[in-house]
């Protein structure tokens, strides 16, 4: 099973005293206790089964005091002591989690909740998805868009949502509301009278702990005086209940890989405590551990230093049906990294590596690397001989600065995970090798080290980066042969993967080394603008505050916000501080004028430093070009994303973001062109509902305005009567259904109320009868298979469709109305590409395709050119894929991309 949680954080301590009490007292034949052991054991294997986290942290209590005693001497003191037949069983657990090769962490002085929040907080920070398993309610205030836990007494999930669903509270209001109703468990006395019903009913209606606090004697009858009472202890109590998330850590969260098992410790542990079906695994070579392999079997490759050693290695290549080939470099920018060695692999655990350039004190004599491109040339030009690669298009980008072309593309592993299962965790060769194979890699931290320590691989000692290097090529190639027969059973997974995304490895390689000419003077200049309208803003933001304050100081804020001007915190932070997120300034704007200062503050500094101070910084010195970086297997729809820089994000409205845009230029001689497909995804919707109002609105053949269209169809009058109004509505609708929004989301969005938006799609839905009948059929395909398709048969698989969550069902639901129009698109475009692509191979125009962004292909086009060109592109693009409706594509063309766009 695939898991979109790739760092999972266990409440050990939690586990082992629900197995004590939940599991039967077993015993070993000399009186030792083997229930809990044996059951911990248990629950943690299937856990890690079924999610396969690339980070795992088994986290237990050191046990003895820590600061909230000192706070509250009373702290647990009702805690009986550990049962007799329970503490013995800690230390053999350990022990065995250690063995298995989970790391362990116990850290004295703090509590082991606390440990888990600051890896958790430091995991979300790092935009790691973290997954808590604890019954502890507690970790609930943990819970974001990216921390999640596991219930483990009732085996459910928790989302933002489910916390709410569950508590009656989000989590940030989670150690408010243990504060006022108490918790039995830690000895934390709370409000007398107050349970958990009350404690929701404060907070839903004074919003946190302090703001009832300051409301108190609005509370009625002997609840009231109640709450009065326990006002001088109440701040005690929430320091009590929140959880401390900075503990000083020697560790960070992707310090905590699993590793290989230490067999022969866990033979002998289970051994002495008969724990007989582990031991039964164990012996079957089932080592618990599914992403581990056992060291004995790390195969031994061949280091090629002399041309003997090289001649029947280029023998074997030649002869092999499919080979595996690798490239390691001295970094991962493929405009500047320069190739330090290859490696082959022929069959499993047949291998090799031929290091070329490694440079360190004492390296010994390496072959030379033209001569051995020149040997390897043939073989990796020639496209009838089968290749296969992890990622293949980096591998091509080098090898075409060496004045290789690398053809016979066969096969891409990273590609045919993607393939299979979009909205895996990862594609990445070590987690595909941990998930098929049941195999630990060698990581490159491994071999290169970490952090500011780190070494780039020509420091690499060559016997070290043969195994390395070599295990990447057998690994690759045993993964083609796991994953492969897998695409083969779905002949739309066939097609999806040799017709569209392997063919367009090339021709994301070429974009990629083209680059785009960049105007950094004006870029410059626009810095300059910047400085001085964040200046003006600094200083109203201080003449509105009263006061200087360091603008991105969020205790500085907070105390401004939230103390000085008394608005109200809308949420607080996992360490107990007042949010000033942008949402939150967005809901505070209303209430006070300070909020929108620091909005667009933070919105032109982000502007800044992200592109206008960032992007001149990535041009290439040798190209004099700005080369993106594109990734073929990240979304999960089939969109293309790219980063360094990232194309997709830059802005399209308000003056700034065309600005931006001017910034990108054509080289002198040219122009740059744009083809932007038009309202393709309400095309699609309209091919895929078979609607007959929206198949006739764009069945002309012609740009039609169809929001327009729609305004006329749901408000009853004609098309020339739409204004200006109706037609935002209606262009809200269209698109907001297509995202499953309800009417909550629509009245946000037209700044309506509920009732009126409610109206909007009523009356949407009368009229387009298709679309609501589409969008039920998509709910319960969705329902009955756990996944929806595209047009072309690419899966997006939807793991919460049937959660028991309404939350997370209907966030599911929502993605499964859209997933099959966004992906077609996707898969349109890259259609698309290849159409453009197969036209430029064959005439070979001055055009060069530079940038695809969402629905857009940009080029670089000779000026004299554009008119034929244009309507190549148009054709080619037009003629993408055969819909119910024309697809229409826009295009203008200028001397930078916004005059283009």
């Amino acid at each position: 099973m695939s898991t979109q949680y790739p760092f999972i954080l266990v409440d050990a301590s939690g586990y082992l005293f629900r197995a004590y009490h939940a599991l039967p007292k077993l015993t070993t034949k000399q009186g030792e206790p083997t229930g809990a052991l044996s059951g911990v054991l248990t629950m943690l294997q299937r856990l890690i089964d079924e999610y396969q986290p690339e980070y795992l942290g088994i986290v237990f209590d050191a046990g003895g005091r820590n600061f909230r005693h000192e706070l509250f001497p009373a702290y647990k003191a009702q805690r009986p002591p550990l049962p007799d037949d329970l503490r013995p069983q800690f230390a053999p657990l350990q022990a065995a989690v250690q063995a298995l090769g989970w790391p362990l962490l116990i850290i004295p002085d703090v509590e082991a909740d606390d440990v888990i929040g600051t890896l958790a907080t430091q995991a979300a920070a790092a935009g790691i998805a973290t997954l808590i398993a604890t019954s502890d309610k507690d970790l609930a205030q943990l819970v974001s868009e990216r921390i999640h836990l596991l219930d483990t007494m009732k085996n459910r999930l928790l989302d933002p949502a489910g916390v709410v669903a569950t508590f009656g509270v989000p989590p940030e209001r989670i150690a408010d509301y243990l504060a006022l109703k108490g918790d039995s468990s830690d000895n934390i006395p709370g409000v007398p009278g107050c349970g958990e019903k009350t404690a929701v009913q404060w907070l839903t209606q004074y919003g946190d702990l302090d703001t009832l606090i300051a409301h108190a004697n609005a509370i009625p009858r002997k609840a009231g005086e109640n709450l009065r009472a326990a006002l001088p202890q109440l701040p005690l109590l929430r320091q009590l209940t929140t959880l401390k998330c900075d503990v000083p850590l020697a560790l960070h969260p992707t310090d905590l890989r699993p590793t290989a098992p230490d067999v022969a410790a866990l033979r002998e542990l289970y051994q002495h405590f008969e724990l007989k079906s582990l031991l039964a695994k164990l012996g079957a070579a089932e080592l618990p551990l599914e992403s581990a392999s056992p060291p004995q079997l790390r195969a031994t490759y061949d280091l090629i230093l002399t041309p003997e050693q090289l001649e029947p290695w280029l023998a074997r290549l030649a002869a092999a049906e499919l080979f595996a080939f690798d490239t390691e470099t001295t970094g991962l920018d493929v405009m500047t990294a320069e190739l330090v060695g290859v490696s082959f692999a022929v069959a499993p655990e047949q291998a090799a590596y031929i290091p070329l350039a490694h440079r360190y004190f004492d390296v010994p004599t390496q072959l030379d690397r033209a001569t051995v491109l020149a040997q390897l040339k043939p073989l990796l030009e020639d496209a009838s001989r089968a290749k296969v690669g992890q990622n293949l298009k980096f591998d091509l980008n080098i090898l075409a600065r060496y004045g290789i072309t690398l053809r016979g593309i066969a096969h891409d592993t990273m590609l045919a995970s993607y393939v299979l299962d979009s909205t895996a965790a990862s594609h990445g060769m070590d987690a595909l090798a941990q998930k098929h194979l049941g195999y630990a890699t060698i990581h490159f931290e491994d071999v290169a080290g970490k952090g500011r320590k780190q070494i780039t691989f020509d420091q690499v000692t060559v016997e070290t980066a043969a195994q390395y290097a070599a295990e990447d090529a057998d690994i690759t190639l045993r993964l083609q042969q796991t994953l492969w027969p897998q695409v083969q059973a779905n002949p739309q997974f066939v097609q999806l993967y040799q017709a569209l995304e392997l063919p367009l490895i090339p021709v994301l390689a070429r974009m990629e080394r083209s680059g785009v000419m960049l105007d950094c003077g004006l870029l410059a200049q626009h810095s300059a603008e910047l400085v001085q309208r964040l200046a003006v803003l600094e200083l109203n933001a201080h003449e509105t505050a009263g006061r200087q304050f360091n603008l991105s100081s969020p205790k500085q804020l907070g105390a401004i916000l939230f103390e000085e001007l008394g608005l109200t915190p809308v949420r607080k932070t996992p360490k107990g501080e007042p949010s000033t997120s942008e949402d939150v300034l967005e809901q505070l704007a209303a209430e006070h004028p300070l909020p929108r200062l620091l909005l667009e503050h933070r919105s032109l500094s982000k502007l800044k430093s992200t592109y206008t101070d960032a992007l001149p910084k990535l041009v290439n010195p040798t190209t004099g070009r700005l080369h993106t970086s594109y990734h073929q297997a990240v979304t999960a729809t089939g969109r293309l994303s790219s980063s360094d820089p990232n194309l997709q994000n830059i802005a399209i409205r308000g003056e700034d973001g065309r600005r931006i845009r001017q910034a990108f230029i054509a080289a002198p001689g040219h122009q740059l062109l744009s083809a932007d497909y038009s309202q393709i995804e309400l095309r699609i919707m309209a091919h895929l509902s078979g609607d007959e109002r929206l198949l006739a609105a764009f069945g002309s053949g012609v740009d039609v305005d169809v929001h327009r269209t729609t305004a006329a169809e749901i408000f009853g009058i004609a098309l020339e009567d739409v204004t200006t109004a109706q037609r935002r509505a209606a262009k809200a609708v269209n698109f907001g259904l297509m995202y499953g929004m309800s009417a909550f989301g629509l009245a946000q969005q037209l700044d309506c109320g509920k009732r009126e938006a409610a109206s909007y799609m009523e009356r949407y839905f009368e009229r387009y009868v298709g679309v609501k009948e589409f969008m039920e059929r998509i709910r319960q395909q969705a329902r009955a298979n756990g996944y929806v398709e595209t047009l072309f048969g690419r899966r997006l698989h939807l793991i919460e469709i049937n959660h028991s969550n309404q939350a997370r069902r209907a966030a599911a639901e929502r993605t499964a109305i859209n997933a099959p129009m966004q992906g077609t698109a996707a898969d349109i475009i890259k259609r698309a590409m290849l159409a453009v692509n197969q036209w430029l191979e064959r005439e070979q125009p001055p055009v060069q395709m530079l940038l695809q962004v969402h629905d857009e292909l940009v080029f670089e086009v000779a000026t004299n050119a554009v008119a034929i060109v244009s309507e190549r592109i148009r054709g080619a693009m037009e003629s993408a894929a055969q819909l119910a409706v024309p697809l229409i594509v826009d295009i203008g063309y200028g001397d930078n991309w916004d005059a283009a766009h």
